[in-house]
């Protein structure tokens, strides 16, 4: 799969997707008001993915009150996120990418294989994202456990 590969300075790509409860979120309407931090994630309530959903949700008031937002996207439905959200009582805004048109423009796909057959799949991945609209840090293949920490570190030194 060929892959689109961002790197920190470049625009972010806009997007417009549902979320949990099927209002479109814009990534352009955060523009001059909020940073975001976006975050890639192959699916809902299995461990890895609710381990950093958890703990993005619990450095929430942290996040925000650096202006910043945090967006979780995977290719779930909407009610797969609503589930999702409910059942661990997230904060975090869930997006749903079911046709993988946003997974695309930012580079997140992977071929897997699974039980002989490939499959595609989201690299877990995240974009740190300004109030101008630029990527300020493009962070590919990570791991789940601690990254919140880490990502929030990394909006504390935002200027």
């Amino acid at each position: 799969m060929a892959a689109v590969v961002l790197q920190a300075g470049m625009d972010a790509p806009q997007f417009e997707l549902p979320d949990a409860d099927m209002e479109n979120f814009t990534l352009e309407a955060q523009r001059g008001r909020k940073n975001v931090v976006l975050y890639f994630y192959p699916k809902d309530d299995t461990p890895g993915c609710t381990m950093e959903a958890n703990e993005f949700s619990d450095l929430d008031d942290d996040f925000s009150q650096l202006d910043t937002l945090v967006v979780g996207v995977s290719r779930d439905e909407c009610l797969s996120h609503a589930d999702f959200r409910d059942k661990y009582g997230l904060s975090v805004l869930l997006l749903s990418d079911t046709e993988s048109r946003v997974c695309k423009k930012y580079g997140v796909l992977y071929d897997k294989e699974v039980d002989g057959h490939k499959k595609v799949a989201i690299q877990r991945s995240t974009f740190v994202i300004d109030k101008q609209g630029k990527l300020r840090h493009v962070l590919y293949g990570v791991h789940a456990h601690g990254h919140a920490h880490e990502i929030f570190n990394l909006i504390k030194e935002l200027k």
